[in-house]
């Protein structure tokens, strides 16, 4: 028998263990106690949705089993496409350039940006200005992502001719050609045909080693508004799709693999964001296999456009961290860092540089890329992983079913499917469950607009682009061109009944919610001289019971036209209104401007 050497770190050994259904028992106890009406498990009253089909419980234990996640490197790659990790030198930090400015790239790359993600054509960098663009470049050094929508054949050409004018060797050549035929048709419903891809495929494998040829892009699907399984699923079809074509062409199932690189959001929803691109690279590994080929899926991952906000851009900076260490933790292989300002426009030096260093402070300041598959062995990401991957295996199937990812979008029954998706979230984005930062909570009204140079056009046509501050983004729209035209922000008085400890908490609550619509609220003087025509009452519920009543009635003499009492719906004489935690913000902020004539 082996005895351990006293160390002097008994910690909690003189305790017995607490068992699952000691935890359980105490968890329910505090449910009935404090009203909570369920039935079943204390786990599942307390599991909370993450989306659709998806719900995070509270507590996982070794009792939630998943399939063996296996080895990182090794099918099915859950736990990472490579052995070694990101350990050797961190993730590719690669930058994405929308604009034909050479001196943003050599800056980008001379300060830790690996890789280059050009945007070419009419929304971006004309094909023309590529070696401009590239001038001072080492491409043998620096390899380059193309995202050219249908012209890519043009856009490849020029790119494979300034590698021979510079000398550069076909095998050192690093990058993707990023045809995606079905992805720039899911931007602008209109299609292209595959035999240039195919030919490109065949010119990589034949003479350029390092190139990719076609890109799987499943952010169209993400800003469309679809569920993190749907991205997963389109993106699933849209690679069966093309190893069909690619194959068809003459290449055989491996060599066609070989061809193939995916595109996923970030979101600052790291723990879903880290299964998504563990489950993106099982379920490309069970599509391999099923025909007849092995290979990792290689993934570049994009910090979410959708999360970005116009207003209080500079959250967008913690957002982007947050989705970044997710990707990190993830395992993807090369990862873009948006600008904070990317929905304002052009970014400037220094959000660019702010971009580049989000990857560089994770990767050699916070060493997140020393360990390999950093969740691997987390119940709850494990399990996380294995229900979102049956969740986006089902919804490839339905898409398959359907007669495929081209049959799909044609049909408008994809576009549909995501819209129902972005509805049912939107709902939760109008009463705050799903909050915002600086747009619907804690916006700040003073703030100086924060401008930039337009960008391109992106292009359009087909699936919408959608933004989680959209609705809120118009009502303060409303409100601006309101200041512009008379000087002043509508107003509210905020009408607080008792002493501070009664009202504060309400009072802060009503302010945060009228101003997340651009109403400046008022709480000093008097109404009259408030310069507002509305109010709301503030306080507890029993000075409402006592108070409400009088004050509201005081308020319409005064001139107020609406009366809210920020609480949950009751019976008040003189009120008009009820403002509370889950309340449709969106819908009364509404109402509320409509009322006071702001267009």
């Amino acid at each position: 028998m082996t005895v351990l050497p006293d160390d002097g770190l008994s910690l909690a050994s003189e305790f017995p263990d607490a068992t699952h259904e000691q935890w359980r028992h105490l968890v329910e106890g505090v449910l009935r106690k404090s009203g909570r009406e369920f039935s079943g498990r204390a786990e599942d009253a307390l599991a909370v949705e993450i989306e659709a089909g998806l719900r995070s419980r509270p507590l996982y234990t070794a009792d939630d089993a998943s399939p063996e996640p296996g080895l990182p490197g090794f099918a099915p790659f859950a736990r990472g496409g490579r052995a070694e990790g990101n350990v050797l030198g961190g993730w590719d930090v690669r930058q994405r350039h929308a604009a034909a400015d050479g001196g943003a790239v050599l800056t980008d790359l001379e300060n830790g940006v690996t890789s280059l993600w050009l945007v070419v054509g009419e929304h971006g960098v004309p094909v023309a200005s590529l070696d401009r663009v590239l001038d001072g470049v080492y491409l043998d050094l620096a390899p380059v992502v193309l995202d050219a929508g249908d012209g890519v054949e043009a856009a490849a050409g020029e790119l494979l001719r300034l590698y021979g004018e510079r000398g550069v060797a076909k095998d050192a050549a690093r990058g993707n050609l990023g045809a995606d035929p079905l992805g720039f048709e899911a931007r602008t419903g209109a299609g292209f045909g595959f035999g240039p891809v195919a030919a490109l495929a065949r010119l990589c494998f034949e003479e350029y080693p390092g190139l990719r040829a076609v890109t799987v892009d499943a952010l169209p699907y993400h800003e469309a508004g679809g569920s993190a399984a749907q991205e997963l699923g389109c993106s699933l079809a849209t690679g069966v799709a093309y190893l069909r074509e690619l194959t068809a062409a003459g290449l055989t199932v491996g060599q066609a693999v070989a061809q193939l690189e995916f595109r996923y959001a970030a979101t600052a929803d790291q723990f879903l964001t880290i299964a998504k691109l563990r489950a993106a690279r099982r379920l490309w590994a069970r599509v391999a296999e099923v025909c007849g080929a092995a290979g990792r899926q290689v993934q570049h991952a994009v910090t979410s456009p959708v999360m970005m906000a116009r207003r209080d851009p500079w959250v967008n900076m913690l957002r982007t961290t947050v989705a970044t260490l997710a990707a990190g933790v993830g395992g993807a292989d090369a990862v873009t860092v948006l600008p904070f300002d990317h929905a304002l426009g052009l970014p400037d030096a220094f959000a660019r540089r702010i971009a580049r260093n989000t990857s560089t402070i994770l990767v050699e300041e916070s060493h997140l890329a020393r360990v390999i598959d950093p969740a691997g062995g987390s119940w709850y990401v494990e399990r996380l992983t294995d229900e979102l991957a049956t969740a986006a295996w089902g919804f490839f199937q339905h898409i398959e079913g359907a007669g495929g990812q081209a049959a799909a979008l044609r049909s408008g029954r994809l576009g549909e499917e995501l819209a129902e998706t972005w509805r049912a979230r939107g709902a939760k984005l109008a009463k705050r469950r799903e909050p915002i930062t600086g747009v619907s909570e804690f916006p700040h009204l003073a703030e100086r607009p924060v401008e930039r140079v337009p960008a391109p056009a992106p292009p359009s046509g087909g699936l919408p682009r959608v933004r989680r501050d959209e609705a809120f983004e118009a009502l303060r729209d409303r409100s601006d061109r309101h200041l512009a035209a008379t000087g002043a922000r509508p107003r509210i008085f905020l009408a607080a009944l008792g002493p501070a400890a009664a009202h504060t908490a309400r009072l802060a609550f009503a302010a945060n919610l009228f101003q997340a619509g651009g109403i400046e609220p008022v709480d000093q003087g008097s109404f009259e001289d408030s310069g507002a025509t509305e109010a709301c009452l503030c306080s507890s519920d029993a000075l409402y019971e006592e108070q409400a009543a009088e004050a509201a009635g005081a308020l319409k003499e005064a001139g107020a036209r609406q009366v809210f009492l920020a609480g949950r719906p009751g019976q008040y004489p003189g009120v008009d209104a009820y403002v509370f935690a889950g309340c449709d913000a969106v819908a009364v902020l509404s109402a509320t401007l409509d009322r006071m004539g702001v267009s």
